[in-house]
């Protein structure tokens, strides 16, 4: 199939001048929190035992705070992945007999084994209904969009906690953009002022001028291994907002009485920092290679969300195939022009967490790390495959450009 890769370039530009906009805002945002925070030197090192003191763990925790406009952040390597972060952000801030909402619907896969709707009955044990978290879901309106008038008659003064997750997840429903979310926000505390707002703000990181917190919410947390982390962060996640609800998510981490003033960070401070500044020019790179894969994919003649020209929330796009040979296929091609592992075949596995079988392309220098160029989707209808990451443009087209070829 012959495209013309530069005809579709030049219509894009004054879309990705809009990202660019988004990428300088974001960029002298976070310069002015190392600038605000004298980062320095002596903030690369670390404590070793219990970590007690460290002067580096500090000031990045206010830097990220500062950044993502927080009374506190906790910012730790000890976070297994964002699940695991979110997961603490729950567990405490939840007891039992406390009620527990998703306004988007039934969250993420992994998130359901957490909250006890999915899983073996050991896992369903541990999970927060297991725990004696009372638990409830709004759903979705025509499968896609927040029912606002069923989440206002949900909330009452029962409801301890919402749960907004920012992207789709696997799900075909749309992102919330921070619009959403505000509104989100004001209609829970319009009917209980005490009720906690906590956004799984995962994929969705300096996408936009404002964070969550900005908006409304009062928590928010995310993994180190996707937008924050600029692609050099080899594991963590963090978490931020009201100091109350942050020193509450520490004493899961570790235990109540070290909360975050324990926990050696293994001299990974510089990578952290230095991911924490790349950040807004390596997402603003994967937020254009998602722009042309959407046009492309569109030209060509499959359905594609968010469409090119649309406003962006998170480095996610949806490319549905309808067939899982179409999924199989895509995903194949992306692992073959990954920079890591590109001569290896995925197939779909079963995977923990995950109810169904996933076909993953990951050909990552950090494993598993979804600000890198990747692929996955659940090997089910109508066969979706979720495109994020790409630590520079360039490669994102060059996929792109082979699988057109192929085609």
């Amino acid at each position: 199939m012959n495209y013309n890769f530069k005809t579709t370039e030049k219509n894009l530009e004054k879309y990705f001048d809009r990202i660019n906009d988004i990428r300088d805002f974001n960029q002298r945002k976070v310069l002015k929190a190392f600038f605000d925070n004298k980062v320095a030197p002596e903030h690369f090192y670390t404590v070793s035992g219990y970590g007690h003191d460290d002067l580096g763990r500090e000031i990045l925790d206010k830097t990220f705070a500062q950044v993502f406009k927080a009374e506190k952040a906790l910012v730790r390597i000890h976070f297994a992945s964002g699940t695991h972060t979110l997961a603490c952000a729950l567990f405490g801030n939840l007891k039992a007999g406390d009620k527990l909402i998703s306004v988007a619907g039934a969250p993420y896969d992994t998130m359901q084994e957490v909250i006890g709707t999915a899983g073996d009955e050991e896992t369903k044990r541990s999970s927060l209904i297991g725990n004696g978290v009372l638990y409830d879901e709004v759903p979705l309106l025509n499968n896609t969009d927040i029912d606002f008038s069923k989440l206002e008659q949900m909330i009452d003064e029962t409801v301890t906690m919402v749960l907004i997750q920012r992207s789709k997840g696997y799900s075909t429903r749309k992102s919330l953009a921070i619009e959403t979310i505000e509104k989100i926000c004001k209609t829970v505390k319009s009917k209980n002022p005490n009720c906690i707002c906590f956004v799984d703000n995962c994929y969705g990181e300096f996408v936009d001028k404002q964070e969550p917190l900005e908006v409304g919410a009062d928590l928010i947390a995310g993994s180190l291994i996707k937008n924050p982390g600029g692609g050099i962060v080899e594991a963590g996640g963090y978490i931020a907002g009201k100091e109350l609800y942050v020193n509450r998510s520490a004493n899961r981490l570790t235990a109540p009485g070290v909360g975050s003033e324990g926990g050696a960070m293994f001299n990974q401070h510089r990578l952290i920092f230095q991911g924490l500044f790349m950040a807004p020019s390596i997402v603003s790179e994967a937020v254009k290679g998602a722009i042309l894969a959407a046009k492309v994919f569109e030209d060509i003649g499959f359905d594609t969300y968010p469409k090119f020209d649309e406003k962006r929330t998170d480095i996610i796009q949806n490319i549905i195939f309808g067939k899982p040979e179409h999924l199989e296929e895509f995903c194949r091609t992306i692992q073959s022009l990954s920079p890591i592992n590109g001569y290896v075949t995925p197939i779909p596995e079963n995977i923990p967490g995950y109810e169904d079988k996933v076909i993953m392309a990951g050909g990552t220098f950090i494993e598993g790390s979804t600000i890198e160029l990747s692929a996955d989707g659940p090997m089910r209808p109508p066969y979706v495959a979720y495109l994020q990451g790409g630590l520079n443009y360039a490669h994102v087209k060059i996929c792109l450009e082979d699988m057109v070829a192929k085609l």
